[in-house]
């Protein structure tokens, strides 16, 4: 494989913070799936998040999530492979499937709208993964 076929196959395969907060700002048709933990998921999860453990996913997904759908998978962190095995999941449903590199953590770190039992909000900016800008409506 050439090196620009296997960035744009990677490219297919995966999407970052920034790319997927832009796609759901422009209205785009995407489902962000939570495959974490019960716990993890009651802490705070990416703001619309649907929460599906990866081993629900061949039995919940063709009942909730319409064929075709664009989806979006993500566990907790780069250290966590669960999000890979949720993507790996939706493709074998035949899916338009992308991994969030980064999972929440790196989500969380840039800023980008979360939910928990007290709504929709946003975390400081962590410096080190994110450049602070200005603040628009969640």
């Amino acid at each position: 494989m050439d090196r620009a076929a296997y960035f744009e196959a990677k490219l297919a395969h995966e999407t970052d913070g920034s790319d997927l907060y832009a796609a759901q700002k422009a209205g785009e048709d995407v489902v962000v799936i939570d495959v974490r933990s019960d716990e993890a998921w009651a802490q705070a999860r990416i703001a619309g998040a649907v929460h599906m453990h990866y081993r629900e996913i061949a039995e919940r997904a063709p009942k909730e999530i319409p064929p075709g759908t664009q989806v979006v998978v993500y566990c907790w962190s780069p250290g966590c492979n669960a999000g890979a095995k949720g993507a790996l999941e939706f493709a074998k449903l035949g899916y338009p499937v992308r991994e969030l590199i980064g999972g929440f953590e790196y989500w969380v770190r840039e800023g980008y709208p979360v939910e928990d039992h007290d709504g929709v909000h946003r975390r400081p900016i962590d410096p080190l993964t994110g450049v602070p800008r200005i603040r628009t409506r969640v």
